[in-house]
């Protein structure tokens, strides 16, 4: 809102005659408001193995999966039973795309005192970071095309467990309502369910929302020495590591109705690949302008199953 005029001070209703009009401009401030992102977690928590082998051609790979050799027990002079291996290929096929299509006025390019180019360059990057985090974290949580996790049977749901078969994880009917007294049970749950399917303890990782990483602090994880950091967790900010997990908080997580699939798992669980990342400017056939794209294209598949655990969880 404009300063306010005291009474008996010359303004003019006319703007040739006003002062104000004619001498006192309006001013865009030249610094940018921050902008602030929602931090993506793809890059932490997936395997870029067979990306390089169809980087540059082809739109899928089949990935040789090493076969189950049978182990029988033997008495002297029995006849040996032979095995044939076999092996399933798992196929990650190049089936997702995102794109940005912008187009920068050569008028407003001149006459604008930022560099509009660049400015809009690296917000469709992190626009872009955010779509394809969202997404992957999204079908994981979902199957796609319904309310199943992409993890193996044995890693979700309210009788969990490939051994125990009793590990509460919730399902979209039944949430398991999590409070500041019983986070770390899930957390536990979930690691569990991963040393009955005897994945390694080395590179796991949690992702979980904003709220359930103020939970954890809140609940008895405060205390330094149950997190086996030198100081609280209130104290340096920093979520951790947790039952081996390496904790990521994310806004990125599929949630429907105050319920949000929560995902654990190491990096072998979730291959992902990107084929085509692409920008490029070119002059505009219909204006006077650049116009700026950008491509993507990409594919993910979940390779291990057993190395993936879904939760589904409400505060």
């Amino acid at each position: 809102m404009a300063v306010g005029v005291t009474s008996g001070y010359y303004v003019s209703s006319s703007t040739t005659n006003s002062y104000g009009a004619n001498f006192v401009p309006e001013i865009w401030s030249g610094k940018l408001q921050v902008k602030f992102y929602k931090s993506t977690v793809l890059g932490e928590i997936t395997n870029n193995d067979w990306e390089g082998e169809i980087k540059d051609q082809g739109d899928k790979v089949n990935i040789r999966t090493i076969p189950t050799i049978t182990i029988s027990d033997y008495t002297k002079g029995m006849s040996l039973a032979s095995q044939v291996p076999t092996s399933t290929p798992i196929t990650l096929t190049i089936d997702y795309g995102k794109y940005f299509n912008v187009i920068v006025d050569d008028v407003d390019a001149t006459q604008a005192d930022v560099k509009l180019m660049d400015m809009f360059t690296n917000d469709a990057a992190q626009q872009m970071k955010i779509g394809i985090d969202s997404l992957v974290l999204t079908q994981l949580a979902t199957g796609g095309s319904s309310t199943t996790p992409l993890s193996a049977a044995a890693n979700q749901g309210n009788s969990a467990g490939a051994i125990s078969g009793n590990l509460a994880l919730g399902v979209t009917a039944t949430p398991v309502t999590l409070t500041k007294s019983n986070v770390l049970d899930t957390i536990l749950n979930m690691g569990q369910a991963l040393d009955e399917q005897n994945v390694p303890e080395d590179g796991r990782w949690l992702v979980i929302p904003a709220w359930m990483g103020a939970l954890i602090k809140n609940s008895d994880l405060k205390q330094a020495y149950l997190t086996g950091d030198d100081t609280s967790i209130l104290r340096n900010g920093k979520m951790g590591m947790i039952d081996r997990f390496t904790l990521y908080v994310s806004n990125n997580l599929y949630t429907a109705s105050s319920k949000t699939t929560i995902l654990a798992g190491t990096r072998d669980a979730v291959s992902f690949a990107s084929q085509i990342t692409n920008v490029e400017t070119l002059r505009s056939t219909t204006t006077f302008g650049n116009i700026m794209r950008g491509l993507n294209v990409f594919g993910f598949k979940v390779v291990k199953p057993e190395a993936l655990v879904a939760a589904v969880v409400t505060k």
